[in-house]
């Protein structure tokens, strides 16, 4: 909850004594063990999130144009457009 919501120190301090005050919930010295590490890698778990929540492939270029038929044997498929659309994907960080 703390990293999906990447709380500040505030926020932070308000969950842990929320879950100290919970029936089955953390003590004291879990929530001080807690805030500790969060406030000394907040930076580098909310990085790794991000990371893993981030696709392989990302968009390299992208072409697209609309086409209009001109001639057809049906006189209904005349001007009907088309959009083209090409993507080029490339790795991330590449």
């Amino acid at each position: 909850s703390i990293a999906s919501a990447d709380m500040d120190l505030n926020q932070l301090e308000a969950f842990v004594t929320a879950q100290t005050k919970k029936q089955g919930g953390i003590t004291s010295d879990q929530a001080a063990v807690i805030t500790k590490f969060w406030k000394n890698h907040r930076i580098k778990i909310h990085e790794s999130l991000i990371n893993q929540s981030r696709w392989d492939n990302v968009l390299k270029n992208m072409n697209w144009r609309v086409d209009l038929k001109s001639q057809s044997r049906h006189i209904d498929q005349i001007n009907t457009p088309v959009a083209i659309v090409e993507m080029e994907l490339g790795k991330n960080g590449q």
